[in-house]
């Protein structure tokens, strides 16, 4: 595809309040923490700022709170180009937010409250059904009601539009609607919680991934931070090798990974080398701390790898 792909989000954005750590107290301990930032995030914002900075037309279909954290996140996708007009404002309900706390091994801890994403709808989904017909991918994830996930599923099916199905965080699931998207993109906790097997090694990650292609996902592909990505369906069996880097913060890798994914297979509907671009944009952002403050536009993006090579 060489035109601009366009890709619709309907999904999560949230706040993340950033807390580097030396290690978690104990109980009732307090323990002094080197840094703390504030950034844009939420898996479904994330994965809408990755695809577009990349080069994508990018439709976002959210809800923000009633504060001064949901008109600041309506203003960031603006000021990254991204279609806004179906994020809306829930009155008197909080931003969904995100404390994370990440070790001096760039390892993550996350909570998350939903806030206003609990309040997006399949109705809202109909809403914008007009715009979202012209998308060429629709890109879904688990921090908003799984009725509107499984309707915005169906609705995909239903206008013939390929879906994303980013399983996070982990929840039991319908097989009747996981089995209509076009790609199930877990981590290994996600795997683990869906399949409820062990993926421990290799091999359990690889049977734990048949597993939920027996159960009749289509494509599943297990984003696996340092080890890389894999897929499986019920053709082929691919470990995509990672790309190696210095990490300094994981944070928002598999969002970063998700979206490019999205931008890479539009672009040449080749899954494969769209998970080895992937892995590359994904690890490129464990190189800098924050969220989206890590991901990076396509002119950037080519540049690092061009260094790399040299």
């Amino acid at each position: 595809m060489n035109a601009r792909p366009k890709a619709a989000v309907i999904g999560s954005n949230m706040i993340d309040l950033v807390t580097l750590i030396d290690r978690m107290p104990k109980l009732g301990e307090t323990v002094e923490a080197p840094h703390f930032d504030i950034g844009f995030g939420g898996k479904g914002a994330n994965q809408a700022v990755a695809l577009a900075r990349l080069g994508a037309d990018v439709l976002m279909v959210s809800k923000v709170g009633d504060d001064i954290f949901g008109l600041e996140v309506k203003r960031n996708f603006e000021e990254n180009g991204i279609d806004s007009r179906y994020v809306d404002v829930v009155v008197g309900a909080s931003n969904g937010v995100a404390p994370i706390f990440v070790d001096k091994e760039a390892n993550n801890s996350i909570l998350i409250i939903k806030g206003a994403n609990n309040a997006l709808s399949p109705e809202d989904v109909d809403r914008a059904a007009e715009d979202i017909k012209k998308c060429n991918l629709i890109i879904l994830q688990l921090e908003v009601p799984l009725k509107t996930v499984y309707h915005a599923i169906e609705f995909g099916v239903k206008h013939k539009i390929p879906v994303i199905l980013n399983p996070a965080p982990g929840a039991e699931l319908d097989f009747e609607y996981v089995r209509q998207a076009d790609f199930l993109v877990p981590n290994e906790t996600e795997l683990e919680i869906i399949s409820r097997m062990p993926v421990g090694t290799m091999d359990e990650i690889v049977a734990a991934a048949r597993s939920l292609v027996e159960k009749g996902a289509r494509n599943v592909i297990v984003t696996l931070g340092a080890k890389g990505s894999l897929l499986v369906n019920e053709n082929e069996e691919v470990h995509v090798e990672p790309f190696a880097v210095k990490s300094t913060d994981s944070t928002g890798a598999g969002d970063a990974f998700i979206g490019s994914f999205a931008y890479y297979l539009l672009q040449s509907g080749n899954i494969v080398e769209a998970m080895r671009m992937a892995n590359r944009y994904a690890a490129i952002s464990t190189m800098k701390p924050g969220t989206q403050k890590s991901f990076i536009g396509m002119k950037e993006f080519s540049e690092v790898l061009e260094g790399m090579k040299s």
